[in-house]
């Protein structure tokens, strides 16, 4: 298998362990782009930036989940696209340090008809055992930005090509503004316990007290660190930053 189809693979699975489904989901395997091709509008679709270029694209046959995740009929309500970005962010972070840009729903049909694209198909538990229709679909197209040598890694020139290519691409998009959060735990709820919140009410996390807290970048973990307090505000303080492969998890 080749170096870039085995990052797709591994950003598939990341995808399908991530989607706020109600089912457990599993990658079936690569299947022709037809058969998801009736399903190519409305897809979600992203872009990748880092040392690869990689376009993403999921096709959703029940989208019914996504109003249940994102709270359809409440007021503050999460869009479609928001609730898969934590999913995608996990699928991105396969190909190690770079940035997802803006989700966005539009038609896949150039995606899937490229050759150069490979297509997952996604199924839940119960769909593998009675041949029902796929979950869905996830569309990966890799774009090299450095030769390739015959073991596989970067040539010396394909990989001082690739950092003054990729110096450039990530200088045009060093002014943008991404969101930093920081987040001391967390814990799942029914949308019945959550309805039921109300003042005075405790929630406990998944985090001891005194442990660090994480800090995210774009919704990719990137420190940790301890919250601590300025002219009584609260702020952190960074105590140890985390390699890429440390942030994927």
């Amino acid at each position: 298998m080749s170096n870039f189809l085995t990052l797709q693979a591994a950003a598939a699975e990341r995808l399908a362990q991530h989607l706020p489904s109600a089912s457990t989901l599993r990658v079936a395997g690569i299947v022709p782009a037809r058969d998801a091709a009736a399903y190519a509008s409305p897809a979600v679709s992203a872009t990748f930036v880092g040392a690869s270029t990689a376009d993403f694209a999921l096709l959703l046959v029940d989208r019914s989940f996504l109003d249940a995740a994102g709270g359809a009929g409440l007021v503050g309500a999460v869009s479609a696209v928001d609730v898969l970005r934590p999913a995608l962010e996990q699928a991105a972070s396969a190909f190690d340090a770079g940035v997802l840009g803006e989700l966005r729903e539009e038609d896949a049909a150039g995606l899937l008809n490229d050759p150069e694209t490979a297509v997952f198909e996604l199924n839940s538990a119960h769909q593998a055992n009675d041949g029902g229709v796929p979950f869905g679909w996830f569309a990966i197209r890799v774009r090299d930005n450095g030769a390739v040598n015959s073991g596989g890694g970067l040539t010396a020139a394909g990989r001082s090509a690739q950092d003054t290519d990729m110096a450039a691409r990530l200088g045009l998009i060093s002014n943008v503004e991404m969101a930093l959060t920081v987040e001391i735990g967390r814990t799942r709820m029914s949308v019945r316990d959550a309805l039921a919140l109300e003042p005075g009410r405790v929630i406990e996390l998944d985090r001891s007290a005194g442990a660090p807290a994480d800090v995210l970048l774009n919704g990719r973990l990137i420190a940790h660190g301890e919250v601590v307090v300025v002219d009584q505000d609260y702020a952190v303080r960074i105590t140890r930053i985390l390699d890429g492969a440390e942030g994927a998890h």
